[in-house]
């Protein structure tokens, strides 16, 4: 059978630390939105718009920071120790570069937060907020760009234990700083965004020292010259990762305008889009661990021109995606009553929040097709013309569906979220129905 080839118990092998990783990333803002919501409405309103701005921006990051995946993963594959060690200090160089830009960009763009239509409560405690978390992206770069090395070493487990340990202590952090424990001062939505801070700079010291005392690193860290710029390993690198970047940006960015347009329709409307896309998340980000895994594994066996396993791979991802997306559908179709209130006990909010998760159920096996689709391609190298499917599919198709008939048509904030549930379907296709021509003629093209 299938299920038992060695090349699908290898992906899960692989998958469930980056899975775990991913589901500690996101359950941290799963905690703070439930927190946050313990203080009101116009919070949780304010926590959804500031992180709907600041996620545009980070995805990108997060895409660059892709682009080292699977040039590590092919180097490891056809073992060459020189490449890999140009890779880490290149890799280091490129997010700190990038990191830098980005928060300089998102202080620039804080004070025109007022043009975009928002609650005036919602923009008072949303700057201040926004301007905490834009910090973290610094250290957080820095962490990604350790993290995504050894994953393409396939070695995910220390950053899966970093991750969750440094979003334990964001919880505390939210606990202590928002609600003004152990003798602090109550802060409110803006202690959220300290916790956020410090806990990132944890996260790359953390990953700092084990990089640096691994002895399974200590070759590549002892060859390592930050000043050893190196033109075309960076270019490869942006190759793979700004389009990387953009497809992240492309998606998380609808959602993020699609956010936008509920809050010109009511604070209620918003903060029920905060609760369902925080639930909805946390299947997201699973599904990106498997699809980290893909990019690995296809990687390595592009580095040996295994033809054949690349493909079985990429099936198997496709498989694990089903299979963890179904299983989410269910557990927010049965909860959809129960999990909102954990975030609130407004009763409108409550209502619009479980319509939304109906939404989110349906959507859930294309959410976790599209974003293993992109796995599978960047393991390829594949990145232009996924990124073209992913503009055409939430900014061609999706985002004006949303505004017509969410804004225009008066449909509300449910019709928004069955266009942006459409955009999903159509990525999921043309990204799933690429790798597979794509991977037809493998064999014979020089990928």
């Amino acid at each position: 059978m299938f299920l038992k080839r060695p090349i699908f118990r290898d992906l899960v092998l692989l998958a469930w630390p980056v899975v775990l990783s991913q589901l500690g990333h996101v359950m941290v803002g799963v905690a703070d939105s439930v927190m946050i919501g313990q203080t009101g409405t116009i919070p949780l309103a304010a926590s959804s718009f500031a992180n709907s701005l600041f996620v545009i921006l980070l995805v990108f990051g997060i895409g660059v920071s892709f682009g080292l995946t699977p040039l590590v993963a092919e180097a490891d594959g056809s073992k060459n120790e020189t490449k890999l060690t140009l890779l880490l200090g290149n890799g280091l160089l490129v997010n700190s570069f990038v990191s830098v830009i980005l928060v300089a960009l998102l202080f620039l763009g804080i004070p025109f937060m007022d043009l975009l239509g928002q609650d005036e409560e919602v923009l008072a405690l949303a700057r201040p907020y926004l301007q905490s978390i834009t910090l973290s992206v610094i250290p957080l770069m820095v962490f990604l760009a350790l993290k995504q090395f050894a994953e393409g070493l396939s070695d995910t487990k220390m950053a899966m234990i970093i991750t969750i340990g440094a979003n334990l202590l964001n919880v505390l952090l939210n606990y202590l700083f928002i609600f003004g424990k152990a003798g602090l001062p109550e802060m409110g939505l803006l202690g959220a965004g300290y916790a956020t801070l410090i806990s990132r700079v944890v996260m790359a010291i953390a990953m700092f020292i084990y990089i640096a005392r691994s002895t399974k690193f200590k070759s590549f860290v002892d060859g390592l010259d930050l000043k050893r710029y190196n033109k075309a390993m960076v270019i490869r690198i942006l190759k793979i990762g700004v389009p990387s970047g953009l497809q992240y940006i492309f998606e998380v960015g609808a959602f993020a305008i699609a956010a936008v347009l509920i809050g010109t329709i009511s604070p209620i409307s918003l903060a029920a889009h905060q609760i369902a896309i925080s639930l909805a998340s946390v299947s997201y980000m699973a599904a990106s661990g498997i699809a980290a895994a893909a990019t690995v594994r296809i990687g390595n066996e592009r580095g040996r021109k295994n033809f054949t396993a690349i493909r079985e791979a990429g099936n198997a991802a496709l498989l694990l995606s089903i299979a963890l997306m179904t299983f989410a559908g269910l557990v927010l179709f049965f909860g959809r009553n129960l999990l909102p209130s954990f975030y609130t006990d407004e009763v409108e909010v409550l209502r619009l929040s479980t319509s939304l998760l109906i939404v989110a159920v349906i959507f859930q096996i294309s959410d976790g097709l599209q974003v293993v689709g992109l796995g599978m391609l960047r393991g390829l190298s594949d990145v232009k013309l996924p990124t073209g499917i992913t503009f055409f599919s939430y900014w061609i198709v999706s985002l004006p569906l949303c505004w017509l008939t969410g804004i225009y048509l008066n449909g509300g904030v449910l019709a928004i979220w069955i266009c942006l549930a459409t955009g999903l379907t159509l990525a999921a296709v043309l990204l799933v129905w690429r790798f597979r021509v794509l991977t037809k003629w493998v064999a014979t093209a020089e990928l």
